[in-house]
């Protein structure tokens, strides 16, 4: 832990042409610096030291009294670790979800507890017992990962002497849910099932691999003739950039889906290029996702049997499906904004068909092997 008492580094560096001291120091675990003055006959080094030690001084002061007072987990998380992401390391995105869940889980739990207190046991019985209840293995993954990224910028700080969730883990017991997909008769059926605006959508997750956000996300002048571009995508009504920078990219459009946005084109009410594709009913809006899918989607995809599809199992689908037809994985990843891991891990799912033909392909090759004659000296 940081000690109370601080000397600083005083500097002199040249700023503008002038020569200037500088006093750097911490305070509230960042950095800082001040100008004491510019260097001169007049104001000589043991003057400029003198100055430093003045305001040291106060800032140690202002230390010692606030380390009396025991810095609680959600003192920690309000005041400083929340405002340090949400400036710093998160999207708008990300704090809607991330912020909700900490305050939720992690400062209903431990918010009055003194950070000191905190134990790598507790910790992980804490994450036990919300696998336990049956949050999702996805739940559980990220209230670990918030409890080490909290900890560690308390460890950065000083007000902890290491961080107590380094090592806790994921419970076994957070089984992570099936990762469906569709199979190529339950696209034609869902096409089949959804009115043209709502087929066209699907058609855009499930043939282009778009994210829900960058479909709703897209104006008419991202649209071109065999491909749009993605620049920004819509998350919970507020407009923002693309996930990550693999995510502004151009995709390719099938013949058939860029018919299909000609036809929309002609009933939409404005085309032109800061128009959105999908407008709400004020048209100055992007459609809403969630009221979309609730309404209009999930009741005709229940009808048919197709009640469990997501736009999630939607994406998932074009990877999975892209693959068994034969098409290039680092494509199929730069059409969906990921790296070729990402894509092969998280989204593409192996058909038990294709699992069976690869296992007959080998017995094949190894049965064929086994019996060719050897061939003689």
């Amino acid at each position: 832990m940081r000690k109370r008492h601080q000397k600083g580094s005083l500097q002199l560096r040249k700023i503008g042409g002038h020569k200037v001291w500088l006093l750097f120091y911490y305070e509230n675990g960042r950095r800082r610096c001040k100008t004491i003055g510019a260097a001169s006959k007049q104001f000589t080094k043991s003057q400029a030291e003198k100055a430093a030690q003045d305001i040291l001084t106060v800032v140690n002061g202002r230390i010692a009294q606030t380390q009396e007072q025991p810095l609680t987990f959600g003192q920690f998380v309000s005041d400083v670790y929340l405002p340090f992401c949400k400036q710093y390391r998160w999207k708008k995105s990300t704090t809607m979800t991330s912020e909700g869940r900490i305050n939720s889980h992690l400062v209903a739990a431990f918010g009055s507890r003194e950070l000191q207190s905190l134990r790598r046991q507790e910790l992980q019985e804490f994450l036990e017992s919300k696998a336990a209840i049956g949050l999702s293995f996805s739940i559980v993954d990220h209230l670990r990962w918030d409890l080490r990224s909290i900890l560690e910028l308390a460890a950065e700080d000083g007000h902890i002497e290491r961080n107590p969730a380094c090592s806790i883990s994921t419970p076994r017991r957070a089984v992570a849910g099936e990762k469906k997909v569709m199979t190529r008769e339950n696209v034609a059926t869902a096409i089949r099932a959804l009115e043209f605006r709502e087929a066209l959508i699907g058609k855009l997750a499930i043939f282009c691999g778009m994210r829900p956000g960058e479909i709703f996300g897209l104006k008419w002048g991202q649209v071109a003739n065999d491909h749009a571009v993605i620049r920004q995508r819509v998350y919970r009504g507020l407009v923002d950039t693309p996930k990550t920078k693999r995510s502004v990219r151009k995709i390719g459009l099938p013949p058939g889906v860029v018919t299909d946005l000609a036809s929309w084109r002609t009933v939409s009410r404005d085309t032109g290029v800061d128009a959105w594709v999908f407008p709400s009913e004020r048209s100055t809006t992007p459609l809403s996702r969630d009221n979309l899918w609730r309404r209009n989607i999930q009741p005709k995809l229940a009808e048919v049997g197709l009640g469990w599809a997501s736009f999630q199992v939607m994406r998932r689908t074009y990877s999975s499906l892209s693959r068994e037809a034969g098409a290039d994985r680092k494509v199929v990843a730069d059409q969906m904004g990921h790296g070729i891991g990402v894509n092969l891990d998280e989204y593409t799912i192996t058909s038990l068909d294709q699992l069976t033909a690869a296992t007959v392909k080998l017995e094949a090759y190894l049965l064929e092997t086994a019996e060719r004659p050897k061939e003689v000296l």
